[in-house]
C-alpha cells in the first residue's frame, strides 16, 4: 500500500517534469527564426517526398512527424537509420528532402546518411541541439533545438518534446499555406472515427432508384405499393415538373387512417405534409443528424444549393447510424 506522503511525492514529480518540458518549449518558441521559414518553403516546393530519420527516441519522433505531415497533405515517410546502410538509401531520390533528427548530432547511424545526402546533393535539414556536431555542420538548413534540462537527467524528455513540437509546427505551417481543409482531410482519412465525422451528406445518401418518389396525383392504393417496396417508411411527393412538394411518412398514414376510412382511394396530395425539410448535399452528415434530432424526424430530402426544389437524394437516420456518425 502506497502511503499518502508518497502519493503526494509522485504528484510533485509529475509537476516538475511538466514544468521542465514547458520551459523547454518556451525556449524553443523564442528560438524560432528564418531557418523555420526556409524549411517550410522547401517543403512546399518539394516535388517528391519528405523523408525523416532518427535513432532511438529521436527516431520515434521522426516517425510521428512523418505521419503528421502525410496526414495533412505532404507526402512523407520514416526511414530507419539502421536499415539505411543496408540498401534503404536507395529509396532516397535527388528531389526528396531529408530531415535528420538527433539531439547530439553525432549519432553514428546517421553519418552514412549525411554523407549520402551531401554526396548526392540532396537537401538536408537537421533538427539538432549541438552546434559543433556533424549534423549541424553538414545540414543545408539548421533547426537548432535549444538545450534544455532533461527530466530525470538521464533520458530524453524535454529534448524529444521540443523535437515533436517543432515537427507539429512544420506540419501545421505547410498545411495552412496549402489551404488543406476538411474535404482534403477526408480524402486521405476515409476510415476511423475522424473519417466518419467528415463524411458529407452526398457520401451516404440514397439516390436514383432508391428514392421513393410518387406523383402528387397518384392514388394511395398505388403509393402504398411503392412505400412497401422501398422499405424506407416514407414517400416523397413531386409534381409534373419533378419539384418536391411534400412527404408522407408512416405517422401521417396512421393519423389519416384514424380520421378517414377511405385511405386507398385518397390522392397522395391530400395526405402529404408540404415543404419537407431538406439539406444541402455538401453539408456534413453529422449536421444532418443534428437537424433530425432537433426536428424530431428520421429522414431528410437532399438538394443542391442552386435548386432546393429538386430532390437529388434522401437521407435516412439508418444511413447515418450505419456510417458510425454521431
Amino acid at each position: 500500500m502506497v502511503s499518502l506522503n508518497k502519493k503526494k511525492k509522485f504528484i510533485s514529480i509529475a509537476r516538475e517534469v511538466i514544468d521542465l518540458e514547458i520551459k523547454a518549449l518556451v525556449k524553443l518558441k523564442n528560438s524560432i527564426n528564418e531557418s523555420f521559414n526556409l524549411t517550410v518553403q522547401q517543403i512546399l516546393k518539394c516535388q517528391s517526398k519528405v523523408i525523416l530519420c532518427g535513432v532511438g527516441k529521436s527516431g520515434l519522433i521522426a516517425n510521428k512527424i512523418a505521419s503528421t505531415l502525410s496526414s495533412v497533405g505532404t507526402p512523407a515517410f520514416y526511414l530507419s537509420a539502421n536499415d539505411s546502410s543496408h540498401g534503404d538509401l536507395g529509396s532516397i531520390s535527388k528531389k526528396d528532402i531529408l530531415i535528420l533528427i538527433s539531439n547530439s548530432g553525432e549519432t553514428n547511424e546517421l553519418k552514412n546518411i549525411i554523407q549520402f545526402a551531401n554526396r548526392n546533393k540532396i537537401l538536408l535539414i537537421g533538427i539538432v541541439s549541438q552546434k559543433n556536431s556533424v549534423l549541424y555542420k553538414s545540414a543545408d538548413i539548421k533547426l537548432l533545438i535549444p538545450k534544455a534540462v532533461e527530466a530525470g537527467g538521464i533520458i530524453p524528455t524535454s529534448s524529444t518534446t521540443s523535437q515533436l513540437a517543432l515537427g507539429d509546427a512544420l506540419a501545421i505551417a505547410t498545411m495552412k499555406q496549402k489551404k488543406f481543409n476538411k474535404k482534403d482531410f477526408k480524402k486521405i482519412h476515409p476510415a476511423g472515427s475522424l473519417g466518419a465525422q467528415l463524411k458529407t451528406v452526398e457520401d451516404i445518401m440514397l439516390k436514383d432508384k432508391s428514392i421513393p418518389f410518387v406523383s402528387e396525383n397518384l392514388r394511395m392504393k398505388d403509393a402504398l405499393k411503392i412505400l412497401s417496396s422501398k422499405k424506407l417508411g416514407f414517400l416523397l411527393v413531386r409534381d409534373k415538373k419533378k419539384f418536391t412538394k411534400g412527404i408522407i411518412t408512416d405517422g401521417e398514414l396512421r393519423r389519416f387512417s384514424q380520421k378517414n376510412q377511405n385511405l386507398h382511394n385518397s390522392y397522395v396530395k391530400e395526405i402529404m405534409t408540404k415543404n419537407p425539410i431538406g439539406i444541402d448535399k455538401n453539408e456534413l452528415a453529422a449536421k444532418a443528424l443534428s437537424v433530425m434530432n432537433n426536428k424530431k424526424i428520421t429522414s431528410l430530402c437532399v438538394y443542391e444549393k442552386r435548386n432546393k426544389l429538386k430532390t437529388i437524394g434522401v437521407l435516412h437516420i439508418h444511413n447515418i447510424l450505419q456510417s458510425n456518425i454521431s
